[in-house]
């Protein structure tokens, strides 16, 4: 089947077919049909003609690469990032930004519809992002002793042993040697420059996880886009003092806007950039950002949300969503490093957090007492936890009227649903980065709340991700039940 144009037949893996982009699907893949039969395709355009190449088949979808693009879609812009198409970060940049904001509607639109099972959907026009290059606070760049090249060839680098960049996707062993990235700013690449010229020259070695040995495994950024202040976290296998100290020194030496350096300590299997230590070897360890009316103290392992423009957009969403009075008591569950909370803090009687991170809850209590915030009250433990199990705490606050619910990307546990429907507040408020978990969750919620608005928000332009404020009201009881 070299270059057929299949109609009937199933494709199977290495088959290359012709194909046109019809639509765009989840994780950022496009559609194409042979008839009934769905192909996803990597990196199309919905207006595209392609040859691609199989490389996955099942009975009712197949998934391609492309191969050559015969005909471009009038969709298609040119990317400005020299790695689009191989890093795995900003998938869409060859596709317009207004019709990145309407597929990312569509998705949040299918998730609803099909996981949920939710009809007539009030979804409000998506709120897209005035910034679209440079807008995050925060960058992840990982270590390793493998260069994964442009031509995804799979020949190492003799030249060097370690690189520092993004992980193309699906390949954690390698990464792809970021010069320059378009996502954070023109200094973050400083930065990632000089850690790269420093660890090679370090004598220090790309930490192993097949050997548990070696040094290196993570360089963090984070900036504030309102304070100018900027950290530099290096994750590390172990401490060591000396090279750290050497590193800070030089490192502020070069670039003098840099506030903080930190030192986290990773002695684990896990490629996480968290670990069970900090130290700080420059400024104070956190950065400050500012969201409306109040300033945050951000920590190397705290989390704070990537895009500052576009958070203050999807807080003032949740916060118009909640509808609140001056008597209403709000629990802000999952609530990080208390941004959500002291959001809406002038305008409630009082506000109860809820966060399993210790270092987020101790720069939330921080939080609201720089910012001279009495009314919030943050809670450490597991959410689930603390709403079957250990939940002594809600005796001592008074039931609340609205619960703004802000989750990872794998949602809501069931058990804590259950316990939400029992504590019934009137409204609910549920923000997610994950429409498909949210979508699963709100079905859930259902058995007692309508499901009144959908608002989508474009936090991560240039991506396939899209975050989601869903506004939930409690229903009347019917007479008698």
């Amino acid at each position: 089947m070299n270059a057929a144009e299949l109609s009937s037949a199933v494709p199977v893996r290495g088959d290359e077919i012709r194909l046109e982009i019809t639509d765009a699907a989840f994780e950022g893949k496009s559609v194409a049909r042979l008839g009934n039969f769905v192909v996803f395709v990597e990196n199309g355009i919905p207006g595209d003609i392609v040859l691609a190449r199989v490389y996955k088949s099942k009975k009712k979808f197949a998934e391609a690469r492309i191969l050559r693009i015969e005909r471009p879609s009038p969709l298609r812009v040119q990317p400005r990032c020299e790695h689009v198409g191989v890093c795995g970060g900003c998938k869409w940049q060859h596709l317009a930004y207004e019709q990145q904001l309407r597929y990312k509607q569509q998705q949040v639109v299918d998730a609803f519809e099909r996981i949920g099972g939710f009809a007539d959907l009030n979804v409000l026009p998506i709120l897209g992002a005035q910034t679209q290059f440079f807008y995050r606070n925060k960058m992840e760049f990982s270590f390793s002793d493998k260069e994964w090249l442009v031509d995804n060839s799979s020949i190492d680098n003799p030249q060097s042993t370690i690189f520092v960049g993004l992980h193309v996707p699906q390949r954690y062993d390698k990464v792809l040697d970021i010069r320059a990235c378009h996502l954070q700013s023109e200094i973050s690449n400083e930065i990632l420059s000089f850690t790269r010229q420093f660890a090679r020259a370090s004598g220090y070695a790309v930490h192993s996880t097949e050997t548990d040995s070696g040094y290196w495994r993570f360089l963090v950024i984070r900036e504030s886009k309102r304070t100018t202040e900027m950290m530099a976290n290096i994750v590390t296998f172990e401490e060591n003092a000396e090279l750290m100290n050497r590193y800070s020194k030089e490192l502020i030496e070069q670039i003098p806007s840099i506030t903080t350096v930190v030192n986290t300590i990773n002695s684990k299997k896990a490629q996480i950039a968290y670990g069970e230590s900090e130290r700080v070897y420059f400024g104070s360890g956190v950065i400050h950002e500012r969201l409306g009316n109040h300033t945050f103290a951000i920590s190397a392992s705290s989390f704070f949300q990537t895009n500052t423009e576009q958070a203050e957009r999807l807080y003032g969403v949740a916060k118009g969503m909640a509808e609140l009075k001056p008597s209403d008591v709000v629990y802000d569950l999952y609530s990080g490093t208390g941004s959500i909370a002291l959001f809406v803090s002038a305008d409630v009687k009082q506000v109860i957090g809820v966060e399993s991170v210790k270092s987020s809850v101790l720069n939330a209590r921080m939080n609201a007492e720089s910012n001279g915030v009495t009314n919030c009250e943050f809670v450490l433990g597991d959410l689930k936890e603390r709403l079957t199990k250990d939940k002594d705490w809600m005796s001592n606050h008074p039931k609340p009227d609205v619960m703004i619910i802000d989750p990872p990307r794998s949602g809501i546990h069931p058990k804590a649903i259950e316990e939400i429907l029992n504590i019934a507040p009137a409204r609910i408020v549920y923000v997610s980065c994950n429409p498909a978990t949210q979508a699963r969750d709100a079905k859930m919620l259902a058995a007692k709340y309508a499901l009144d608005k959908l608002q989508p928000v474009d936090m991560f332009p240039h991506t396939y991700h899209i975050e989601n404020v869903a506004r939930m009201t409690l229903r009347e009881p019917l007479y008698g039940a």
